[in-house]
């Protein structure tokens, strides 16, 4: 483990040490090259990540010490922490969660016009409480040997009667789910997006379970044809070299749906900083750097996400899915209709 980085994985204890540290280094000042830091909490548990903190780190001289804990935790972790949380930025991997840290009173508002002018306004908070950093698109993995393309050309298709039996997917539980509800719920309103989770809920081919590779999986193991998926899983999976996933690689393809007229449903990983930030400028620092042409590029070759910065290549292993057109919606809106799309979710029997 690089010196200058704490990883703290979920560890309340070793949290508090943390505190006193934080609060000794403060001083109320910043300028302090020898002492500059910067407290992340952030879902996101990936190499790339590290590495880019890292780097981040050599190139500025402040230290990145990194709490790890899911979404839910985090944000539960800084309510109870309150003021005395030590959490200058908060990264999260769902703009439905970024939305309810601000609801909930957790981030600060800042400017930043380097921010402002990369991040495309539909993957930002309007007011500066977050920004996106990454984006995942929310695709249809299906059995090339089974399924055509052109007959899943909208998230709609999938309540049709020819896929009874056929569907794979994530219980309503999973954030990502929930994010795509909130999408339809913004689009189309409460009692169609509930008619078309319905729909889907119909036609599955065994009971939600698993996270998104597992869907991937059973994919090959022909449990079901169609699978409803993030595109980095599918880019991650498609990029191994495992022995055991080579069936899967085989067999699967990739169909990019449209929400209707409206693109293809994305999310964000993003972050914002901390309410009660003792090192805000430390924070804005690295929003900006982890938004740079060379952070992206990063993101997008080592986790195969499609970058938020425009003039960033996509991987090729995503390009093979075909171009990309993402649905416009105000992200601001997943966390808006969360509660919403989970009390749907579970009307309609989307266990």
């Amino acid at each position: 483990m690089p010196k200058h980085m704490s990883v703290l994985l979920n560890s309340w204890p070793i949290l508090l040490l943390l505190l006193p540290l934080v609060r000794c280094s403060d001083g109320g000042s910043t300028g302090n090259e020898a002492s500059r830091q910067v407290n992340v909490y952030s879902h996101r548990h990936y190499d790339t990540d590290k590495a880019l903190f890292d780097a981040f780190t050599r190139a500025t001289g402040i230290e990145v010490n990194l709490v790890l804990a899911d979404d839910n935790e985090v944000l539960a972790r800084l309510e109870r922490e309150g003021e005395r949380s030590p959490c200058d930025l908060l990264i999260t991997s769902d703009a439905g969660r970024l939305g309810q840290a601000r609801m909930r009173g957790l981030l600060r508002p800042v400017r930043s016009a380097l921010l402002d002018s990369v991040v495309p306004a539909a993957l930002r908070d309007p007011e500066g409480h977050w920004y996106g950093l990454t984006m995942r698109a929310r695709v249809l993995a299906y059995n090339r040997n089974k399924v055509r393309a052109e007959e899943l050309p909208t998230y709609q298709a999938l309540t049709a009667p020819q896929w009874k039996g056929r569907l794979l997917a994530r219980s309503s539980e999973n954030l990502y789910n929930q994010s795509l509800m909130a999408a339809f719920v913004a689009h189309y309103g409460p009692d169609s997006a509930q008619a078309w989770a319905r729909g889907v809920a119909a036609n599955f081919a065994r009971d939600p379970k698993g996270g998104d590779t597992d869907q991937l999986l059973a994919l090959a193991e022909g449990i079901g044809d169609v699978a409803l998926a993030n595109s980095y899983y599918i880019g991650k999976l498609m990029s191994g070299d495992e022995p055991e996933r080579a069936r899967a690689r085989e067999v699967i393809a990739v169909a990019l749906p449209t929400m209707g007229g409206s693109g293809t449903h994305v999310n964000v990983s993003g972050a914002g900083v901390a309410r009660h930030a003792r090192h805000e400028a430390e924070a804005i620092a690295l929003l900006e750097f982890l938004l740079g042409a060379e952070a992206q590029r990063a993101f997008a070759e080592g986790n195969k996400e499609y970058p938020v910065r425009r003039g960033v290549a996509v991987d090729p292993v995503l390009e093979s899915f075909g171009t990309l057109t993402p649905d416009t919606l105000d992200l601001a809106q997943l966390g808006l209709n969360n509660a919403t799309a989970v009390k749907l979710l579970q009307a309609a029997g989307w266990r």
